[in-house]
Order: C-alpha cells, then sequence, then structure tokens
C-alpha cells in the first residue's frame, strides 16, 4: 500500500524518508505533522489483541429476575434446547470467550459442546478444556438435556458451566 504526500510516492515502512534530517523535513514544514497524523491513524485502525478483561459474573451481572424471565423465555420459545451460561474459571489462563449464553440442543453429547467451545477458545492441540458444573466434571457420553435435569439451578433455571484448562502432551 501507498501513500501520496505531496504528489510523492512512498513505500509504506520505508526507513530514511520520514527521519528528521530528511529533506521533506526541512521543505515541508507540515511533514511531521501530517506523518504523526498518519501514524496514529494506523496505529488506531490496526487490528489490536483482544484486552484481558475480567467480565462480572452473569448472577452478579443480572438480578435474578431478570435471569428467570430470560430463561423462561428461551425455553418457551425453542423447547428443545436448554439455555447454557458457560463461564471462565475465575484462576484460569485461559482467555474469556466472547459469547457465555448458549442454547444447546438437549440430545447433544457433552463432549461434542465441548468441542464447540475448545473451538471457539482457538485452543492448541497440547491444552487440554475441563468443563465443571457445580464443581463435578460431566461425563462426555452424557446427553446436554440429562445433565440439565441433574444440575440446573432451580431459581433461575440456567445450566452453569464453568471452563478451566491444564498443560498436557509436554
Amino acid at each position: 500500500m501507498y501513500r501520496v504526500i505531496f504528489f510523492f510516492l512512498f513505500p509504506r515502512g520505508r526507513e530514511g524518508i520520514t527521519s528528521p534530517a530528511s529533506p521533506l523535513t526541512t521543505i515541508y514544514p507540515r511533514f511531521n505533522q501530517i506523518r504523526r497524523k498518519q501514524q496514529q491513524q494506523d496505529q488506531q485502525s490496526a487490528p489490536r489483541e483482544p484486552a484481558r478483561r475480567r467480565m462480572k459474573s452473569f448472577k452478579k451481572e443480572f438480578t435474578l429476575e431478570e435471569r428467570a424471565n430470560e430463561s423462561a423465555s428461551m425455553i418457551a420459545k425453542y423447547p428443545g434446547r436448554i439455555p447454557v451460561i458457560v463461564e471462565r474459571f475465575s484462576r484460569s489462563k485461559l482467555p474469556e470467550m466472547e459469547k457465555r449464553k448458549y442454547l444447546v440442543p438437549c440430545d447433544m453429547p457433552v463432549g461434542q459442546f465441548i468441542f464447540i467451545l475448545r473451538s471457539r477458545l482457538h485452543l492448541s492441540p497440547g491444552t487440554a478444556l475441563f468443563v465443571f458444573v457445580r464443581n463435578t466434571l460431566p461425563q462426555t457420553a452424557n446427553l446436554m438435556g440429562s445433565v440439565y435435569d441433574s444440575y440446573k439451578d432451580k431459581q433461575d433455571g440456567f445450566l452453569y458451566m464453568c471452563y478451566s484448562s491444564e498443560k498436557t502432551f509436554g
């Protein structure tokens, strides 16, 4: 990509042209101002790594009434699916997921749901992913519907899962 400045073509990132002793800075005094402005625009438009932010717990962010209404409306609207909240374990070094609310089919195995979570987290093959429901590790062959029936929150109707990791295979 090239920039046109005062009818000159400069390749991006070329050293020497923008140095203080450059003839452009002496001929065109506004050159440094324009260059700084373009660098700021480049920094703002450059893709950034997601900030390591701590999200509030779903239960702390929403009241019991809001959570109960939301889960009831989800179950009424999608009868074959269950509302699941997936949050990162507080001491885990894994990143936060963009989404934490999921509508999961009742007949989906837990192992398949863990595979979906792995793909959303972009984990390396050597990183294990553990999913806990009320401090227990559900069997991967169990269906999400049976896990929901056993472990759902009685007050608001959501199934709360948390994930953590442990480095394996080297």
